[in-house]
């Protein structure tokens, strides 16, 4: 008996067809092409690769319009939801616990891989060699205002203020009294509360639109990028990078991987399960290009709208551990490079500084620099001109303190929804390796 039309190889048309379907399909898959395409523009026609920048500025302020929109209607619909007021600020208190706690490992690990592979040791600077003008303005940013000043700046001067401006602090106070408010009203407040789930889904689907575009910022920026920097003019300073990259790895691999597994699940997974997201902000150097698009995905995993709209937020204002360790090790980069003796009290003086000056950057320009810039003011022993030395590589650094910091708010809020019992450990794995989607398939 024969059979026809068996063959196990599959025809030419059908794998281009299924590859066809993997690309147009797959977010990630074209933020990958997209990154590829962007670094060959940049190494090989310099000039047109940087003159690509505004593709990618301005998906990132696509994304930014939304933001504030997306916080407001998840934060409201979420607290108005909650049945006790009390687990808002047990949520809120358990988030602020754990920044600090993960932030301080994260300023650590800075410290000790600096003291341990010495990036700056084989340079030999001195003050009159740099030139200081290169860092006015991060300078003037590091020292606009103090700690009174962030705290008043938490409230907005109107309540619509607080969508017009960069500060989502202010967006997530006013949020929060919105909140609370509304579900106190409860029957009365349902019609409202109804408006804003409405509008919820609403603002998801003008986010589902934008990020269509999202190869089109990713190829732009990483073009640029490389256009404008390259790899020669880098070569100096490839031990601080390739330094930090390691670091990085070794606190997302390390200290997020033992919290991941000590709560019931993998590093890895997460990794994966958001890896378009991941590719975006390692595109776009920017983590606000991928904050929309983390909150949903958050929620389809299991995780409260309440918690994702608080944790999440407010991660990218306490909790930035990718800057966090660039700062202190590149504090020590710069003292080793001038032959400045840091103490061990020197470096427990810039632990502690380090503490306050990476909190409350988020939505400034050059929010890492800025950070950095303020810390070594405080610390009069290093020379402040000496940060001038890392402003050609600011731009390599970004991407990965910027992707360190989304893992670490991501991972955060799994952490948090579990402690919260929002999900259990089956469903969150189950979520997270796509197997709750497929059996309902």
């Amino acid at each position: 008996m024969s059979i026809v039309g068996t063959s196990t190889h599959a025809s030419p048309q059908s794998k281009t067809k299924r590859l066809t379907q993997i690309v147009t399909k797959n977010l990630y898959v074209q933020v990958l092409i997209a990154m590829a395409l962007g670094i060959v523009l940049g190494h090989f026609y310099p000039d047109i690769a940087s003159a690509m920048k505004p593709f990618g500025d301005g998906f990132v302020k696509l994304i930014k319009m939304t933001i504030g929109l997306i916080i407001f209607f998840t934060v409201v619909s979420g607290i108005a939801g909650m049945q006790s007021f009390g687990k808002l600020g047990r949520i809120g208190g358990t988030a602020l616990l754990y920044f600090e706690i993960v932030s301080t490992f994260a300023l650590l690990i800075g410290i000790v891989t600096a003291n341990i592979i010495r990036p700056g040791s084989s340079f030999n600077v001195s003050p009159e060699q740099l030139d200081a003008s290169q860092i006015k303005q991060y300078v003037t940013a590091a020292h606009d205002g103090g700690l009174a000043d962030f705290f008043m700046n938490m409230i907005p001067k109107t309540l619509l203020g607080a969508f017009t401006g960069d500060s989502i602090l202010q967006v997530v106070f006013v949020s929060i009294i919105m909140g609370l408010t509304l579900g106190k009203m409860g029957d009365k407040g349902k019609p409202i509360r109804d408006l804003v789930d409405a509008c919820s889904h609403w603002i998801f689907g003008v986010i589902n639109m934008i990020m269509k575009f999202a190869p089109i910022g990713a190829f732009g920026a990483m073009a640029f990028t490389v256009g404008k920097f390259g790899l020669g003019s880098l070569q100096s300073l490839l031990v601080l990078i390739f330094t930090f990259y390691l670091t990085s790895a070794i606190f997302v691999f390390g200290v997020l991987g033992v919290i991941c597994y000590r709560h019931g699940f993998s590093i890895f997974y997460v990794l994966k399960h958001f890896r378009s997201e991941l590719f975006l902000v390692l595109a776009t150097s920017s983590s606000d290009a991928a904050l929309p698009a983390l909150m949903r995905k958050l929620e389809e995993l299991g995780c409260k709208p309440g918690t994702v709209g608080l944790v999440m937020p407010a991660g990218y204002v306490f909790n930035s551990d990718g800057t966090n360790i660039y700062i202190t090790m590149a504090v020590l980069f710069i003292a080793q490079a001038m032959h400045v003796d840091i103490t061990i009290w020197h470096q427990m003086v810039i632990l502690g500084v380090a503490t306050l000056t990476t909190k409350g950057s988020a939505g400034v320009p050059g929010a890492g620099f800025v950070s950095l810039v303020a810390t070594i003011a405080l610390v009069p022993e290093i020379p402040l001109v000496g940060v001038t030395m890392l402003l050609g590589i600011d731009r390599i650094i970004s991407e990965g303190r910027a992707l360190v910091n989304v893992i670490g708010n991501v991972v955060a809020t799994l952490v948090i929804s579990r402690r919260e019992n929002e999900m259990s450990t089956q469903e969150l794995k189950l979520a997270l390796t796509g197997q709750t989607a497929e059996r309902q398939a």
